[in-house]
């Protein structure tokens, strides 16, 4: 992935472990698990500096300490990517009440904790991403809506902080990923060709393609971009 952030160095903080960056300082916040840490440090592509951190995105306290970790380690922060998820799949009939509040801590509060903590220590031009899910748009099979139902917040999330925000020259964005191989959803996978064939293009992503347009609307080419939806989705929302 090119370099996308301006000459002066910029502090990213990262909710999760996937996104690669060039010639940013950049704080990395492992989601849920220690291996998810290791990958998070294996991914940054020689950063100018770098922090990985690993924390509880269900645990409040974890996400403030790791803000604080972040502004004490690197001197600033600039942009907050919010990108740990989890999912449980089943029929909400059949949801168990602790697998529902689960995805609400990590796929809803989780992002507004996280944009209460950055928001006091960013300045004009700073930037808050969130990773969402196709499925906040277009639920086409049974199974997912509670899952759903939880991504299709940060669209309100998004639009709200753009509001709110804007004043400051902060933008707020949020990206749509379809079908992408990862270990969560894997590309030979047991419905793997069933999510293929509802898409455009006939195919996963990749996680790099996620991070490309992360990094777009991390950089100065989307600063007029904000309350946004960018679909990575190979067209399953056509």
């Amino acid at each position: 992935m090119p370099p996308t952030c301006s000459p002066a160095a910029r502090v990213a903080t990262v909710s999760t472990a996937q996104v690669r960056w060039s010639g940013c300082r950049l704080r990395s916040r492992s989601a849920r698990r220690s291996k998810d840490l290791r990958r998070s440090r294996s991914g940054l592509d020689r950063p100018r500096r770098g922090l990985a951190i690993q924390a509880d995105s269900a645990d409040p306290d974890a996400i403030r300490r790791a803000v604080s970790q972040t502004l004490d380690t690197l001197g600033g922060l600039d942009i907050l990517v919010n990108s740990a998820g989890i999912g449980t799949a089943g029929m909400t009939a059949d949801l168990a009440l602790a697998d529902l509040q689960a995805m609400l801590d990590v796929n809803v509060r989780a992002p507004v904790l996280f944009a209460q903590a950055a928001i006091p220590h960013l300045s004009s031009g700073g930037r808050i991403i969130s990773i969402g899910s196709a499925l906040a748009e277009r639920v086409p099979f049974p199974g997912v809506t509670a899952y759903a139902m939880s991504k299709s917040a940060l669209l309100s999330l998004t639009r709200g902080l753009s509001r709110e925000l804007g004043p400051q020259g902060i933008t707020v964005n949020l990206v749509l990923p379809g079908s992408t191989d990862t270990d969560m959803n894997p590309a030979n996978g047991e419905n793997a060709d069933y999510q293929r064939s509802l898409t455009s293009l006939g195919r996963f992503g990749e996680p790099r393609e996620v991070a490309s347009a992360v990094a777009f609307l991390a950089g100065p080419a989307a600063s007029l971009i904000t309350g946004a939806v960018l679909s990575v989705d190979a067209g399953f929302n056509a």
